[in-house]
């Protein structure tokens, strides 16, 4: 008996309701990205593995799916090499190259190779899919999509301003009112990092503190000891796990903490910026919040760091996160090239849509009419009304076969279509059709010669 087939953890089959479902996210997506005045670009799937390589921080690079050598690559490790049973320098001879783990540094590779061609400031989106080494979970796989929105070429505050825009918009769009849009600053945290005598330990520092919400603050501390922050300066920053209050509260607070910190005063002047700006632009639904303890585990960004959380008490991971990276074209020899960028976690924000029932019922509906086939000469008769129904732009079908009625109605009610068409002997006659609506159970008769009026009734 054959095996029975299967895929890998982490990864996912579609269904044609699903991959409708999917695509109406992107369409929202794609159109609010459009409206910013964003433009698509594409990179491989693939990418040489010094591209991305180092970019991520240790924990990210092991999340990094790399890609073995073609040929009989194992021939190329010399003997000492292979008995060492140490991945670190075996990988280096028998994989060159990895599927991309994020959209960003990708998109960063992209600007250095084709900044002669490029108008700064330039804007892209990307849709695409990424793949990470990750442990699967719910609303986390090894294969998913990010759509990203970045801006590069330009060091103006008021980019992070149009980008919490574009998170409203779009989540407003999508239905889901009242997403949090969490912000905190690179800056803010290397001076806390300072203040607290651990400027040495910054990337351990917000790598850990990253981690609150999954681990606790005694996790927290206990990843901290390790890593050799000392307990006198994670005394100094407990306040923050535990920060609350409005947004000028923790703003005052952080100006207090950070007064003899440079850094972290530059980091608390952007903050502010960004949240008077929006007080006076406004948003649509969505909330914007001060997270001192938000840190994001990617050692690239160096400002302004957003997370969106999901509405409605919903359990679930971040659903967008993004933030200011000012030298990330400098790791390809592209100096003083500063960006920032967004990205919508499209599978997480299906799960979340799904569980709270937000998609519109005419997504899964990808055909309006289905004929019914009732022989020969009827379904000819059906196939010249599909015909101008299609150029009109309306989805339609015939049944392939003059099966039992109730076969064909249940065909029609399986695939969730709105309307069927019957042309049985009596409408040939009669040069006529009757449409039945699904949803109503109520029908009614056109002529042939009356087609349009029947288009401009759906």
């Amino acid at each position: 008996m054959a095996q029975k087939p299967s895929i890998p953890k982490g990864t996912r089959d579609f269904s044609p309701s699903e991959v409708g479902k999917r695509n109406y996210i992107f369409n929202i997506v794609k159109k609010h990205f459009k409206t910013f005045g964003f433009q698509p670009i594409e990179t491989p799937s693939f990418e040489n593995s010094d591209t991305l390589l180092g970019k991520y921080g240790d924990e990210g690079d092991r999340l990094i799916f790399k890609i073995l050598n073609s040929g009989d690559f194992i021939s190329k490790v010399d003997d000492v090499t292979y008995s060492s049973k140490n991945s670190s320098t075996i990988a280096p001879k028998i994989t060159e190259k990895a599927l991309r783990y994020d959209l960003t540094v990708p998109f960063a590779r992209y600007v250095v190779m084709h900044q002669n061609e490029i108008d700064f400031p330039f804007k892209r989106y990307q849709i695409q899919p990424v793949w990470r080494a990750d442990r699967p979970q719910k609303g986390r796989f090894r294969e998913f999509y990010q759509c990203d929105a970045d801006v590069v070429g330009s060091k103006s505050l008021l980019q992070e301003v149009e980008l919490v825009q574009l998170y409203d918009a779009i989540f407003s769009d999508l239905g889901l009112v009242g997403t949090t849009i969490k912000l905190n600053n690179r800056k803010v945290l290397a001076g806390i990092a300072e203040v607290i005598g651990a400027k040495h330990l910054l990337v351990d520092f917000t790598i850990a503190l990253d981690k609150l919400d999954k681990i606790g603050k005694d996790g927290v501390v206990t990843e901290m000891l390790n890593k050799g922050i000392s307990e006198a300066a994670i005394e100094k920053a407990s306040p923050l796990f535990s920060l609350s209050g409005s947004n000028s509260d923790q703003l005052a607070m952080l100006r207090r903490l950070l007064s003899d910190s440079e850094v972290g005063s530059k980091g608390v002047e952007e903050l502010e910026f960004i949240l008077n700006s929006i007080v006076e632009l406004g948003l649509q639904s969505a909330q914007l919040t001060i997270d001192v303890t938000l840190a994001r585990g990617l050692n690239y960004y160096t400002g302004a760091i957003f997370e969106v959380a999901a509405p409605n008490g919903v359990q679930m991971g971040s659903i967008g996160g993004g933030g200011r990276y000012d030298d990330l074209t400098g790791i390809f020899g592209l100096k003083d090239v500063s960006g920032v960028g967004i990205s919508f976690g499209l599978d997480r924000i299906y799960l979340v849509l799904d569980e709270l029932n937000l998609f519109p019922k005419t997504v899964e509906q990808d055909v309006q009419v289905l004929c019914v086939n009732f022989g020969e000469q009827e379904a000819m008769a059906s196939i010249k009304l599909i015909t101008q129904l299609r150029k009109a732009g309306v989805a339609s079908d015939l049944y392939p076969t003059s099966a039992k009625m109730q076969k064909q109605m249940k065909y029609a009610n399986n695939r969730k279509i709105p309307y069927v068409i019957l042309i049985g002997a009596q409408e040939l006659e009669a040069n006529s059709f009757v449409v039945k609506n699904m949803n109503k159970g109520s029908q009614a008769t056109f002529q042939f010669t009356e087609i349009s009026d029947f288009i401009n009734s759906l």
